[in-house]
């Protein structure tokens, strides 16, 4: 535009020392060819218009929107349009407690009411992206500032109309991905009807009040108290249980040794012993006793 601008002024310069009677007028034409020079070329360089990677370029003529956008590279257009570039790529926002999380400077966490009258707070971090076939409709009736406009206001409203049909409790533990499923699906809706996609909704932390912290903090503790004594009642019943077995072993044995061997077994077993201690070259001499007396065996060393 800025040449184009200057080629004009300076045609009207050429066209304006045009008259003999100035002593500068054999100026004029070569005024006039600089300006048509300059007037084409900003013509031609107001005509090609780069768009990066990840961008689409959305053209307004005086004030009408077109429907048609630009894709990434070098696209010619009326060297009079305006072009406005909208990111198509995947954004974040994230709303946090952390005063350098977010993109809003200090606490920006979202704080919910739940069911049972508990403020609970919430971070929470959206990914989304711009679909590039509706970047005309956004520009055109909500402007490049959708970001604030759009995302900010429509997830934080989501959050706190769905938040209410959950306990603190469940909301913090067994409910949590329920909770998200539930948001998401809702706000997905709500950015796809205004030319936004909704990729992920990530919610990053739940922070509970302190006495509920307290609360579940003592649950827990009976729990694993609980679990830690049934564990210990569990082995006790194993010990009892192998000493059990143990004692039964010991009576079948001795039942055994009481009812199966009578006096002709024990007299058998008595001469085999004899027969083996008779053999060994350590034995020499063998004194017999008695009946069911026991062998006495006298050893050289």
């Amino acid at each position: 535009m800025f040449f184009i601008t200057l080629g004009i002024l300076v045609l009207i310069a050429g066209f304006a020392i045009n008259t003999p009677a100035l002593t500068f007028s054999r100026y004029s034409r070569p005024a006039k060819v600089v300006g048509v020079i300059l007037l084409l070329f900003g013509l031609l360089s107001a005509s090609v218009r780069q768009i990066d990677a990840g961008q689409v370029g959305v053209i307004s003529l005086f004030g009408n929107v077109s429907d048609r956008t630009l894709n990434a590279g070098l696209n010619f257009v009326n060297p009079l349009a305006n072009v406005a570039e909208f990111d198509i790529k995947t954004q974040n926002y994230t709303m946090s407690a952390s005063h350098d999380e977010g993109q809003k400077q200090g606490d920006d966490a979202i704080r919910v009411l739940t069911a049972d009258g508990l403020e609970v707070v919430i971070d929470l971090t959206v990914l989304y992206r711009v679909m590039s076939s509706q970047a005309p409709k956004i520009y055109r009736e909500i402007g490049p500032d959708y970001m604030d406009k759009i995302v900010r206001p429509i997830t934080r409203t989501r959050i706190r109309d769905n938040a209410v049909y959950y306990d603190a409790v469940a909301l913090y533990s067994s409910r949590r991905d329920e909770f998200q499923a539930r948001i998401y699906k809702t706000i997905e809706a709500d950015f796809r009807k205004r030319g936004l996609s909704l990729e992920q909704l990530l919610i990053r932390n739940i922070d509970l009040p302190a006495s509920v912290k307290k609360t579940i903090e003592s649950k827990i503790n009976a729990e694993q108290d609980a679990q830690k004594m049934q564990f210990v009642l569990q082995k006790e019943r194993q010990e009892a249980e192998r000493k059990r077995v143990e004692a039964q072993g010991i009576a079948d044995y001795q039942k055994i040794l009481s009812t199966g061997l009578s006096d002709k077994q024990l007299q058998y077993e008595q001469i085999k012993a004899q027969r083996e201690l008779a053999a060994s070259p350590n034995a020499k001499i063998v004194i017999m006793g008695g009946r069911g007396n026991v062998p006495l065996i006298l050893n050289e060393k």
